[in-house]
């Protein structure tokens, strides 16, 4: 029984010196080679907030200019949490996902008047905040406070599924929770903020999804998916949604004042509801829009004017096409089909009138961006 207790013990002596070696090597590339992003530069818990919501679903390269942007318009948490909604917005504008904005005012705002003005340092406070996710709240804590929480991501899913050669759907959750125990064992508990950053960067720029460099990895030595030849086979794929084609019609009214009609659609989509490829609210993400509707193909005019009619009161309006538009949505590729409607007043109810030329420079969705610039340059008023 003696000699069985201390060959555990030893079998656990080497597993802890392979991952204290393993941590070290990760550590010692990242700190020489991690890119030079401006989140990276300091441990405010309020900066490192904004850039992980920020970097959900978005390219890093993309995020940058918005984030310098977001900084000079609110320079803190407070300034952020006195600001306006729609302020908000048109700093975001061009990120898309506009519901992360409209958490992060939210979250702001609960910040200030619950926590004195400063991130929560608990996991549990974290998680409470709108848009605050497991994710988020454990590399916030983590980077800006040294807590001793492992991040899971894709980037980090897709290292400890090629390492420990782990076969499934990274998303299922059991796999994922898999996922998950594994990082938390890996984690370099003395450099918790360091680390995570560095199993991502590894991910980003190393480990990436196709074409891995593997020959470039630091950590290569211990890869079981590279021993075995699975690492264009792992992480397995996950099947992708299928691609929803819409038509929409929208209507740029249009007074002799140079005024236009803005709509917007019902409240936000209930939590946790199945999104309809057909909604239009989710479509122009939630914020204000011309009138516009779901057609079939082979669309009649007739459909918007009869549209316009009951919904809004307009009737006689001139009409001229504006071409077709190409627009993308998630799972959704939606061909846009504009009319400019000449009328002699806009509606009184129903919407809000606001000055053409003004709309690009709004908070509203790509979609209507697109839209406006569309009508202003049928009109000789490039923006």
């Amino acid at each position: 029984m003696r000699h069985v207790v201390e060959w555990r013990v030893m079998a656990e002596r080497r597993g802890g010196e392979k991952l204290a070696e393993f941590q070290k090597r990760l550590l010692d590339w990242f700190r020489a080679n991690r890119r030079d992003l401006p989140w990276r530069r300091t441990r405010n818990p309020y900066r490192v907030w904004i850039s992980e919501i920020m970097l959900q679903q978005t390219r890093t390269a993309a995020v940058l200019p918005y984030f310098r942007r977001f900084f000079r318009a609110f320079p803190s948490l407070k300034a952020l949490a006195r600001a306006r909604g729609d302020a908000v917005l048109r700093a975001w504008a061009g990120l898309g996902y506009y519901s992360r904005a409209r958490n992060l005012h939210r979250a702001a705002r609960i910040i200030v008047r619950e926590h004195g003005g400063r991130f929560p340092e608990t996991l549990d406070d974290a998680l409470a905040l709108p848009g605050v996710g497991d994710y988020t709240a454990r590399a916030v804590l983590s980077i800006a406070y040294g807590a001793p929480l492992a991040v899971l991501d894709g980037n980090v899913a897709r290292v400890i599924a090629r390492r420990e050669a782990i076969e499934g759907d990274p998303r299922a959750p059991g796999c994922w929770k898999k996922l998950q125990d594994i990082a938390d064992r890996w984690l370099a508990t003395d450099a918790p903020g360091d680390w995570n950053q560095a199993v991502m960067e590894l991910g980003a720029t190393i480990c990436t999804p196709r074409r891995p460099r593997c020959g470039a990895c630091p950590v290569r030595d211990g890869c079981r998916a590279l021993r075995l030849g699975l690492v264009d086979r792992l992480p397995e794929r996950r099947v992708k949604p299928t691609t929803v084609r819409l038509r929409i019609a929208a209507a740029v009214l249009l007074d002799e004042r140079g005024r236009t009609l803005l709509v917007r659609s019902s409240g936000p989509a209930k939590e946790n509801a199945p999104e309809r490829p057909d909604d239009l609210g989710s479509i122009f993400s939630r914020m204000w829009h011309f009138p516009a509707l779901v057609v079939a193909s082979g669309y009649s005019r007739s459909d918007l004017e009869r549209h316009l009619r009951a919904e809004y009161g307009v009737d006689g309006a001139r009409w001229q096409a504006l071409g077709k538009l190409r627009h993308t949505v998630t799972f959704r590729e939606i061909t846009i089909e504009p009319w400019l409607a000449l009328t002699d007043s806009l509606p009184r109810d129903g919407g809000r009138a606001v000055a053409l030329d003004h709309v690009p420079r709004m908070a509203v969705s790509s979609a209507s961006r697109k839209i406006a610039i569309a009508a202003l340059a049928e009109l000789g008023r490039d923006e």
